[in-house]
């Protein structure tokens, strides 16, 4: 993947976690990646670095989905 698409799924994680929170009014807990200091207007920062804040921004909200997920779906088709 390239900078650039990594800098615009960065973005569009960010917006996700954005709208839960408006939306559900959820907390999810973005900690680590609060800590990376990594934003999606950082454009001057490496790749890596925002490889590492995608990773913790979509760990922050797939836990918090998993926290919500109350009927287990089953697995075959209708």
């Amino acid at each position: 993947m390239k900078k650039q698409e990594l800098i615009h799924l960065h973005g569009l994680l960010a917006e996700v976690s954005n709208q839960c929170t408006e939306w559900d009014n959820c907390r999810i807990d973005l900690d680590e990646y609060e800590s990376l200091g990594i934003r999606p207007t950082s454009i001057h920062k490496s790749k890596t670095d925002h490889k590492d804040a995608v990773f913790a921004l979509a760990g922050g909200i797939t836990q918090h989905m998993r926290e919500e997920e109350t009927e287990t779906v089953a697995a075959t088709a209708d």
